[in-house]
């Protein structure tokens, strides 16, 4: 018997534990991502041929415990490595895992490899052939803390990689997990019964089902396995296992009966299928049939199971535009097939909640480094006289489109007297729908914020599904233009990351003002509307002066002064991606020269050691910052007064600050204000323009001057 374990993507280790023990193998027990097992060769060459579920298999060398790189260098010299593999094959590699002596893998590999190298020199006087292009060897190496699992890569390339998907579909689902959703809805008990995918794309769940059916290994497309460049390899006793599958594989195929149906909308998609499955050899057990999955019915009396992988995530498409398709799709299934059983795989809790169905079972799953639900369903069937009476099902949030309706009555006009072309339509009028809608040209923004402790989180989550059926209808806008947004306090410099890889960058127009925003890849917009008449302010207090931008952003105040006539602008950030696109912004606007100058520093810092004197300073601090970046936490109502302390060293005699911030509740300090010579004017009410007048305190402002 030999030591082995078996690598499984997350969330699949107790479905491969039995799949192991049912091939034979011993000892059988479950890690995370892994499972280990004994087995002798013949049982061993079972699992390689017929694992649905792992994705590679390992046979283990030796296990070792080390100091550090040296240590680990001469313990792996040391294993006797020409015993193992000839020294003319290629081998290469993988290794697994960090820790304090060994802090990257690729320095592993390269210490691992020498001392493999070294081996053979000093044992046959000759290197062995190293490549990363299709190694005959792979050693595969697993570091946990001081400890080392050293072994051979027994079956060679991902088992997953099955060899019969040559090109793939927009977003393939990968062979091992296919056949895990198989056995997770339980079809893989009742075989003889209808299986339906209505997304089949390029058909990996469709033939995965047909190999099962088909009792057809599938291992046997592969050429090429990890254990033929071993030196222990026994030939006769692989070609019997092998022969074995081929004669299964053989009857089963013409024994297979089941029912298997794939739809797909793209033709091109469905030939890859068509050809995946003839590689495959089962494409004489699969009937294709392009179309839309919408209009997918059951063929043939007897309920069986739909399992699928419909559209989600960025890679596909805008979550908003697929609400609908989901939305659409539970009623289809509600109103065509009854009592069918159905298994379906997202990412999104919000698309789930569009099906309006209950899942009997949920399971977390991965598919490649996305974490993905699968849940079960069991259609509920209706008598031809229901489906007769019921009318099509009508989008819920009525409440909420009337208010949406209302409130775009009132900005249309407000909007003629106002030279923008973004604001805010909506902000938690109603406690239920707890979003925000922001309109930028064309293009709407919805922001999700955490509900109220009065609504429950499920009905939250149905009510969000509402929302976005409801905006392209109310607003009649494309829900490819519709962006959601989940807000949630940032730490260190994650607010300047970007969030998404689609990108959505506008140039949008304020009171002369040209400024780029980007709807998608950071959390705000790079434009905060709220601030939109301060902003206005200082364009009209500018005429003339050195202005000063505190905590800048993406300078949007900084050009406003500028087209207002400042002499100088200093425009200071920390995110050296934020004082980019200021730059931007300004040479939107046609503003040049050395007068206009962009720092990225910390701002209270930098406070700190400038000698410069301004006569307008804008500052608008976070409410609470504690970044790696910043040498201290700061708090603007606890440390508010400090700042103006270094603020009034900075300011012209007859000077003026705009002090804004974000704090609901926020109290200024007007006593000790008055102890270091200042004066402030509460002007919040003048900066509130009516898109945002219902939330008073979404931000307040002060004139301060020198008293």
């Amino acid at each position: 018997m030999k030591r082995f374990y078996a690598a499984v993507p997350k969330g699949l280790e107790y479905l491969l534990v039995d799949e192991l023990n049912e091939l034979g193998a011993q000892e059988v027990r479950e890690g995370l991502a892994v499972v280990h097992f004994q087995a002798d060769l013949t049982t061993a060459y079972r699992i390689c041929l017929w694992s649905r579920l792992a994705s590679r298999v390992v046979m283990v060398v030796t296990d070792l415990e080390f100091d550090d790189a040296d240590d680990l260098y001469v313990k792996v010299k040391a294993i006797h490595w020409p015993s193992l593999f000839n020294s003319l094959r290629g081998f290469m590699v993988d290794f697994h895992g960090t820790n304090r002596e060994i802090r990257n893998s690729q320095f592993g590999a390269l210490r691992v490899k020498d001392a493999v190298v070294d081996c053979f020199m000093e044992e046959c006087g000759q290197r062995p052939g190293i490549t990363k292009r299709d190694p005959e060897i792979r050693i595969d190496a697993v570091l946990k803390g001081n400890k080392l699992s050293l072994g051979l890569n027994f079956a060679g390339a991902p088992l997953h990689q099955r060899g019969y998907r040559t090109e793939r579909g927009q977003a393939p689902l990968r062979e091992n997990l296919a056949a895990a959703m198989l056995i997770r809805s339980g079809w893989h008990k009742q075989m003889t019964l209808p299986l339906a995918d209505p997304f089949c794309g390029s058909g990996t769940l469709l033939i995965e089902a047909a190999l099962m059916a088909a009792d057809k290994a599938p291992g046997l497309l592969r050429e090429h396995w990890g254990f033929h460049a071993w030196l222990g390899h026994d030939e006769a006793l692989w070609q019997q296992q092998h022969a074995d599958a081929t004669l299964r594989a053989s009857r089963g195929i013409k024994r297979c009966q089941t029912p298997l149906f794939g739809r797909d909308l793209d033709g091109q998609v469905l030939t890859l299928a068509k050809q995946n499955a003839k590689r495959a050899g089962v494409r004489e057990l699969i009937q294709f049939d392009q179309g839309d999955a919408l209009e997918a019915r059951p063929l043939g009396d007897e309920p069986g199971f739909l399992v699928t992988n419909p559209p989600y995530g960025e890679r596909l498409g805008n979550l908003s535009g697929l609400i609908g398709l989901y939305s659409e799709l539970g009623q289809m299934l509600k109103r065509h097939w009854g009592g069918w059983r159905l298994s379906l795989l997202c990412s999104e809790e919000m698309l789930f909640n569009a099906l309006r169905m209950r899942a009997d079972k949920e399971y977390r799953l991965f598919n490649s480094n996305l974490e993905v639900k699968l849940c079960n369903y069991t259609i509920k069937g209706r008598s031809e006289a229901e489906l007769a009476l019921a009318a099509p099902a009508s989008l819920g949030g009525e409440e909420f489109a009337n208010r949406l309706r209302k409130n775009l009555k009132q900005r249309k006009r407000w909007l003629k007297k106002q030279a923008i072309d973004c604001y805010r339509l909506y902000d938690a009028d109603l406690p239920d729908y707890n979003v925000a809608v922001d309109l930028y040209q064309d293009w709407v923004v919805v922001q999700e914020y955490a509900p109220p402790k009065s609504v429950d989180e499920a009905r939250a989550k149905a009510r969000l599904v509402d929302i976005m059926g409801q905006i392209p209808q109310v607003l009649e806008v494309d829900p490819a233009r519709i962006i959601l947004k989940t807000r949630q306090r940032q730490k260190g410099k994650s607010q300047y990351e970007k969030r998404s890889t689609r990108s959505v960058d506008l140039v949008v127009n304020e009171y002369g003002a040209k400024f780029k925003v980007n709807l998608t890849e950071y959390l705000d917009t790079g434009l905060f509307l709220d601030h939109r008449l301060a902003r206005q302010t200082i364009q009209q207090m500018a005429k003339g002066k050195s202005f000063l931008n505190l905590f800048a952003y993406t300078g949007t105040a900084s050009v406003h002064a500028a087209l207002g006539g400042a002499s100088a602008t200093t425009t200071v950030d920390m995110s050296n991606t934020y004082l980019s696109w200021a730059e931007e912004n300004f040479a939107l606007n046609g503003l040049r020269g050395r007068q206009h100058q962009f720092i990225q520093a910390d701002c209270l810092q930098w406070l700190e050691r400038c000698n410069q004197q301004y006569d307008f300073i804008f500052i608008d601090p976070p409410t609470f910052s504690n970044s790696k970046r910043m040498q201290a936490s700061f708090d603007v109502q606890r440390d508010h007064l400090l700042l103006m302390r270094s603020l009034k060293r900075l300011l012209r005699p007859g000077g003026t600050i705009l002090f804004s911030n974000n704090k609901r509740n926020f109290k200024m300090d007007q006593a000790g204000l008055a102890e270091i010579g200042l004066k402030a004017e509460n002007i919040s009410a003048r900066t509130l323009s009516e898109d945002f007048a219902r939330n008073k305190q979404i931000h307040n402002a002060w004139l301060v001057t020198h008293g």
